[in-house]
């Protein structure tokens, strides 16, 4: 059983670090870099996008039931 180690949640760096020690520790080098890749930071502003997107695509589906 290993020990559970102490560790600065404020230093960003040691956090990265170990996530990426217990992912490779736990699904291989490549079993990590696939887990990796899965994910992505996406690109523009959600907070203002979110609105906009649903407001339009609410009128695009009401426009759609009237020819019902």
């Amino acid at each position: 059983m290993s020990a559970v180690k102490a560790i600065n949640i404020n230093n960003f760096l040691q956090i990265r670090t170990l996530g990426l020690d217990a992912l490779k520790n736990a699904l291989g080098v490549v079993g990590a870099t696939r887990f990796l890749q899965q994910y992505d930071t996406g690109y523009g502003d959600y907070t203002k996008e979110k609105y906009t997107f649903a407001e339009e695509e609410a009128e695009s589906v009401y426009e759609q039931l009237k020819t019902y």
